[in-house]
């Protein structure tokens, strides 16, 4: 005779307390920053991801404590990880196309005309409007850093110019861009987030995008390099030792008409990487052979297996010019798997205290105390940056702060515009300069230098949300809705938090 069953109670989920909030929050930041004083910049290879999984598991075991069920948090986590998936895939195929472009004579051709066409007076100046420029016209960041960005970097390397600089210079470009391009996935996801419209948006944007631009550029014009470069040696090792070829920009040129295309990221990035493996057995056959390093297989499977392990483990060369070989040596997939690494941990992490409700517990509090159009706004902004270092997700860090002021904007009689723009100032360009943010995580893998480093030289991306408040405080560009008058506060209690 079967017994019955015992009825499966739920249990009763509470709301998590202020010092539930902070504990995983304010311990990872002390981790994190034991991880830099520890490692330095090392501390990405590792540390800092260690410090996430515990600070995840402190989070979890708060979460499970207020009432949310292991299999809650643990789907969470892997809901979490599925948002950083388009992030990793074009990570790695940035990692192949690095490869393939040393191989085949891009980068190096890039660095060759760069270096006859820009001078250390103004490059830094340069870099910045050109990666403004292109990422205006494609709507993307990832694609103008990973691409353009890493030829600027050999350039400045080859005049003896500062890495960071040119990093900042080259993220400040590109973000300004991002965000003001109609073409951009984050200008179209912070329009559809606070319920305004795209042009208008776009519109909005660029009375506080052009002006951080501009007084980032007179700042990179500030710090160009005082003396004279002679390039003669550079060009000369670069003329001896790899392929100079202006066929060799094929490979550049494909990612611009295909993301001009709108074809998607990935797609764009890895077919110009298949680009440069056919265009390195065209223009630099004896280097795919030399990379295969198999002189008994037939000649086409060389070539065939050097295109490959360039694609998979990168380009490595020895001319005897250490210029050029710390220049061409690098790239592959598997260059990419610390920051995979980085970006899942970070990730996993920012789904739990978001799960659990800790993130916004913290949040809420800074809305609540707002007490003037001002002060919402800093708030917001303030959220947005707190939002992309806790859930390292720029997408999560543009809805989820919209979603929470929403009604804030609304009872103050803020037109949606305006809080799509505040968030575009805000969560879109504050993203590269968290080194766990799968953005800030991305551009130190595609430029080679870490983020903490370069992050005090993205004049753009410090300024621009300095400068949305600095207007609204003094009354420019706050912009009312249709009828200019305040909603009438809810019955309800409570300051929409969203969920």
């Amino acid at each position: 005779m079967s017994k019955e069953a015992k009825p499966v109670t739920a249990r009763p989920i509470r709301e998590p307390s202020l010092i539930d909030g902070l504990t995983p929050i304010l311990g990872l930041i002390i981790l994190l920053g034991v991880s830099y004083y520890l490692f330095g910049e090392d501390a990405s290879y590792g540390p800092n991801q260690i410090a996430l999984v515990f600070c995840g598991v402190v989070a979890a075991l708060i979460g499970y404590k207020n009432g949310i069920a292991w299999n809650d948090i643990r789907q969470s986590v892997v809901e979490g990880i599925s948002t950083g998936l388009q992030a990793i895939f074009i990570l790695l195929g940035v990692g192949a196309l690095i490869g393939t472009w040393a191989m085949c004579g891009t980068i190096s051709s890039m660095v060759y005309y760069g270096l006859k066409l820009l001078s250390p007076h103004y490059f830094y100046a340069s870099t910045c409007a050109i990666c403004a420029v292109a990422a205006l016209s494609i709507g993307s960041s990832w694609t103008v850093a990973g691409t353009i960005g890493i030829g600027m970097m050999g350039i400045a390397e080859s005049m003896g110019l500062s890495p960071l600089i040119t990093a900042g210079a080259v993220i400040s470009g590109a973000y300004f861009g991002d965000k003001a391009s109609p073409l951009s996935d984050t200008a179209n996801l912070a329009t559809a987030a606070a319920g305004s419209e795209l042009f208008s948006h776009i519109r909005e944007s660029l009375w506080t995008s052009v002006p951080a631009l501009l007084l980032a550029i007179i700042g990179f014009a500030l710090l160009g390099s005082p003396g004279d470069f002679d390039a003669k040696s550079t060009l000369r090792g670069l003329e001896e030792n790899v392929t100079i070829s202006l066929w060799a920009f094929l490979p550049l040129l494909l990612v611009l008409v295909l993301a001009l295309k709108k074809v998607p990221p990935f797609v764009t990035i890895f077919a110009s990487a298949l680009m440069g493996g056919v265009m390195a057995v065209i223009l630099a056959p004896q280097a795919v052979a030399t990379l295969a390093d198999n002189p008994n297989l037939h000649p086409a499977l060389q070539q065939l297996k050097g295109v490959w392990a360039a694609l998979a483990t990168g380009y490595h060369v020895s001319t005897g010019d250490p210029n050029v070989d710390k220049l061409l040596t690098r790239g592959g997939m598997s260059s990419m798997m610390i920051t995979i690494w980085l970006i899942m941990t970070a990730l996993g992490f920012g789904a739990i205290v978001e799960r659990t409700g800790l993130l916004n517990r913290v949040i809420t509090p800074i809305i609540n105390k707002a007490k003037s159009v001002t002060g919402t706004v800093a708030a917001l902004v303030g959220s947005c940056l707190a939002s992309n270092a806790l859930t390292s997700d720029q997408y999560i860090s543009i809805v989820l702060p919209a979603r929470m002021f929403r009604k804030n904007f609304e009872e103050r009689g803020l037109a949606p515009v305006m809080l799509s723009r505040v968030v575009g100032d805000s969560a879109t360009v504050t993203s590269p300069l968290i080194p766990w943010n799968s953005c800030g995580a991305y551009m130190s893998a595609a430029l080679g230098v870490s983020a903490i480093s370069f992050a005090p030289f993205c004049f753009f991306n410090l300024l621009n949300p300095l400068l949305t408040v600095v207007f609204t405080a003094v009354g420019f560009r706050v912009l009312r809705s249709a009828s200019g008058q305040k909603t009438p506060p809810p019955v309800e209690s409570g300051a929409g938090t969203g969920t």
